[in-house]
């Protein structure tokens, strides 16, 4: 029997960045190797592992998609995500890679100090974090404040901490990462991939490769082999949340809408638009029945920029029920957006 440790890669990343398309792309071009997928989403609605299950790949079936919606993975180590771990790493025929997809609200630095456990420690290793950004997103303004701005108030105040948490997220992500996918490049102009570019690598307190992608299409042998051993480099992988304790995400929200079926796309995608514009939703995902379709729509936003495609079939005996999940700081109007979006 073999004593190597099973390497495991972490792709983290801020809402709507991409990394579900990323973690799809993985599985759809494994090259014949056995995985398996841990993926952990911000409520209580499994968007992202409906679409990962939708894949049908044989080298990673769905029963080998491991789904935690008890909270964000990096705030319930020992209660799931060390659980999971070790329960696909007891089947019969383990896993040769598994890929551990974060919400995007997670901080990975306690998920890669949890692969010191004894439990697990001697039985898998973390090959790589990899950190995907919303490029375009951040370009606009999105996820992180302006850094000269930070700089100027810290010169002034070293004291002064940051108080956007969505900065603070995005960039405990960044500096934890062994590789950063610049993903949505082909949303940016010349000067927005290299104004975010320099961005990254005035965060990054090493040196740490940034690769353009566009939908997650990156070389599986670019994302995995990295070799990283993160669990024994935590040194390097400084945190705004290191002496906190408990990530605490209290500054945001997320709830539920029940969608009802829509004439076309375009009608609700306008409703989602006109939402986020006037409520600044972080994010929404979810799936609904489309009159007429025979397939469901995936419809994904980041603010008001939304995507939709068909992704499969509905299933006979299937309820076409239409669902999507709305994620923004705390205090937005659940009622109001509600209304927008379903009229």
């Amino acid at each position: 029997m073999s004593v190597a440790k099973v390497p495991c890669t972490i792709v983290t990343g801020f809402l709507g960045a991409g990394k579900t398309t990323l973690v799809r792309h993985v599985l759809e071009n494994a090259g014949g190797r056995r995985l398996a997928v841990i993926v952990n989403e911000f409520g209580d609605v499994g968007i992202d592992g409906e679409i990962l299950k939708s894949c049908g790949i044989e080298s990673c079936p769905e029963d080998a998609i491991v789904e935690l919606a008890n909270g964000c993975i990096c705030c319930t180590v020992a209660d799931d995500f060390v659980p999971a771990l070790k329960a696909l790493l007891d089947r019969p025929f383990p896993p040769e890679h598994i890929v551990i997809e974060t919400s995007g609200l997670a901080l990975p630095k306690p998920l890669v100090k949890a692969f010191n456990w004894p439990e697990i420690a001697s039985r898998v290793t973390v090959d790589g974090v990899v950190a995907v950004v919303d490029g375009a997103a951040v370009a606009a303004g999105r996820f992180a404040d302006d850094p000269e701005a930070i700089a100027r108030q810290r010169a002034d105040d070293e004291s002064l901490d940051h108080d956007n948490p969505l900065e603070e997220v995005f960039e405990d992500q960044i500096l934890c990462a062994d590789l950063v996918i610049l993903n949505k490049a082909d949303l940016m102009s010349a000067d927005d991939v290299a104004s975010v570019t320099g961005q990254i690598g005035k965060t990054l307190p090493r040196a740490v490769k940034v690769v353009e992608a566009e939908n997650g299409q990156v070389p599986i042998d670019v994302l995995l082999g990295l070799g990283a051993r993160a669990e024994s480099d935590l040194g390097s992988r400084p945190s705004h949340h290191e002496l906190e304790g408990e990530h605490d995400h209290d500054d945001f929200d997320t709830f539920i809408v029940d969608l009802p079926a829509f004439a076309s796309p375009q009608i609700l995608v306008d409703r989602m638009v006109k939402a986020a514009e006037q409520h600044d939703v972080l994010r929404m995902k979810g799936f609904v029945d489309i009159a007429g379709k025979p397939m469901r729509l995936l419809v994904q936003g980041v603010g008001a920029r939304i995507q939709h495609q068909f992704d499969r079939k509905w299933s006979a005996g299937e309820a076409r029920q239409g669902r999507l999940v709305v994620i923004g700081e705390k205090g937005f109007d659940r009622g109001a957006i509600r209304t927008l979006i379903t009229g």
